[in-house]
């Protein structure tokens, strides 16, 4: 027997019909359900016109359109603020309750907040369901009731807990027959039922996809599902192959997950699966789950501290003083165009640039570089990714660079500091990478790209580089900054932990 009689699902992160936790509820308790997307105007509006994410996204809500149209139903959509366009809709509707997957995140909690009160005020019900992790808030804590802030702890309670049930795929394919159309069974859409399921184009949000940034990453769930596809037969190699921007290591499914274009029970499903197998894959599936874990983590970390959002989650940090004034500013805008004079963290920079990517270790390099090297504010290079990343999430990206600047939870601690050259000869040792993304330097041998300053003239001229025209001069000395580092941190008197995941052949 249904609770409801009419429902509305209100998707967000969870662009799917395949294992949505949020539909899948509301079709167990409605008698008949609407589902709706709203390209968000407040968020929209701070964005560049060639946005990738809002091609992916749109690309993605076209494909799900598709997707509930084959199943029976329609996708509602709309371009406004949510808190406006959602109550409205669903008293036009005339539903006895909005479904929508929880977000985590400070500022979609207060928006959560006030289209529930309006909801409430027009007596509609507002169900929150758990759908972009296996789990949250307070379902992992410490033995004493607490959250934890150390990673490996909270790893081993995650993975002790974990049950196949919660790793199942939500919802069945019968209950698609509840899907409803607007305009049929007695719901009207704002007198319009017809323009109500018609996606607007990309310049009617304001947004264009210019020829030399069309997307590479197919979207949609045919398009998560192709990554997976790939990435399924090389999970097992991914410890040995992910720190190797050169070799196809990563998933590449970031972007899908921030989206939710595929379920993350899906994911850990099959990590999990190939990792209970034990052997060299089963390390590989491991590792990958691992990573996964991090990024629930981090959503806990945030749920429970959201000054992170602006603070570093070890206050004493926020005493530290950053590099300042027009130097500093030049720096940041050499770091941002990859023109440190460091081939590695140079040609990372222009790969988020080119392509909204960034290989995993590079991220942790080049945030290591701006915040140790340079010396400045990490805030200022985690609102450069949150503009940049295809896959920017505010609870990964805070803790990931709150990490690299030793301010977090877990944090490396401040005395490791990535060495660019290192890093370089390790774990791009023929220069491939390099050679991609920073063209000027493809002449050079697989030994003199990763430090051509360090390379003879003449052996410069016949590589038809000349530093300073062709290819800038280091924007500091490492061994200079490393110093300077350790006297900017030395004034924090707090002690450094870390539970050892940090990569100690990776810094000086």
């Amino acid at each position: 027997m249904t609770e409801f009689q009419k429902g509305l699902v209100w998707l967000r992160r969870d662009l799917r019909c395949t294992d949505n936790a949020t539909l899948a509820q509301a079709l167990a308790t409605c008698g008949q359900v609407y589902v709706v997307f709203v390209f968000d105007a407040t968020i929209l509006s701070g964005l560049p016109r060639d946005d990738r994410r809002v091609a992916f996204i749109h690309e993605s809500v076209t494909a799900l359109a598709q997707s509930l149209e084959s199943a029976g139903g329609a996708l509602i959509v709309r371009h406004g603020d949510p808190v406006d366009v959602i109550p409205a809709l669903a008293q036009s509707l005339g539903v006895q309750a909005v479904f929508a997957g929880r977000d985590y995140e400070p500022e979609a909690v207060t928006r959560d907040r006030r289209v529930s009160r309006l909801l409430d005020d027009a007596e509609i019900g507002f169900e929150h369901v758990k759908d972009q992790v296996i789990f949250e808030m307070n379902e992992v804590l410490t033995a004493q009731g607490e959250p934890y802030s150390v990673f490996t702890p909270y790893q081993r309670a995650w993975l002790k807990q974990v049950r196949p049930v919660d790793l199942a795929p939500h919802g069945r394919r019968t209950d698609m027959q509840r899907l409803a159309v607007p305009g049929s069974g007695g719901g009207s859409v704002a007198g319009d039922s017809q323009a109500s399921t018609e996606i607007p184009s990309l310049a009617a949000l304001g947004f264009d996809v210019p020829a030399d940034r069309r997307m590479a990453i197919p979207a949609g769930e045919a398009g998560a599902q192709q990554l997976l596809d790939d990435f399924l037969p090389r999970m097992g190699q991914y410890r040995e192959r992910r720190d190797y921007p050169a070799v196809r290591g990563p998933s590449y499914l970031s972007v899908h997950l921030r989206f939710g274009t595929v379920s993350i029970r899906t994911l850990a499903r099959e990590a999990h699966a190939v990792m209970l197998r034990g052997g060299d894959a089963g390390a590989g599936a491991q590792t990958w789950l691992s990573e996964l874990i991090w990024r629930e983590f981090y959503f806990m970390i945030l749920h429970h501290h959201p000054r992170v959002v602006g603070n570093a989650f070890k206050p004493a940090y926020d005493a530290i003083q950053w590099a300042t004034g027009p130097a500093a500013d030049d720096d940041f805008k050499a770091w941002c165009d990859g023109r440190t004079g460091y081939p590695l963290v140079d040609a990372a920079m222009r790969q988020i640039n080119q392509t909204g990517y960034m290989h995993n270790r590079l991220r942790m390099v080049v945030a290591s570089f701006l915040v140790k090297d340079l010396g400045i504010d990490w805030r200022r290079g985690e609102a450069y990714f949150a503009l940049a990343l295809n896959d920017f999430d505010l609870a990964a990206n805070n803790g990931g660079w709150q990490w690299a600047a030793s301010t977090g939870c877990d944090a490396q601690p401040y005395f490791r500091i990535f060495n660019p050259v290192t890093q370089s000869e390790k774990f791009d040792p023929q220069g491939r990478f390099i050679r991609k993304y920073v063209p000027e330097l493809a002449n050079l041998s697989d030994k003199a790209i990763h430090a051509p300053w360090r390379v003879d003239a003449p052996v410069l001229a016949l590589a038809k580089v000349e530093l300073g025209r062709d290819y800038p001069q280091p924007r500091v000395a490492h061994d200079v900054a490393r110093k300077e580092t350790l006297a900017r941190y030395a004034v924090v008197k707090t002690p450094a932990t870390s539970d050892g995941n940090a990569d100690d052949e990776a810094a000086d």
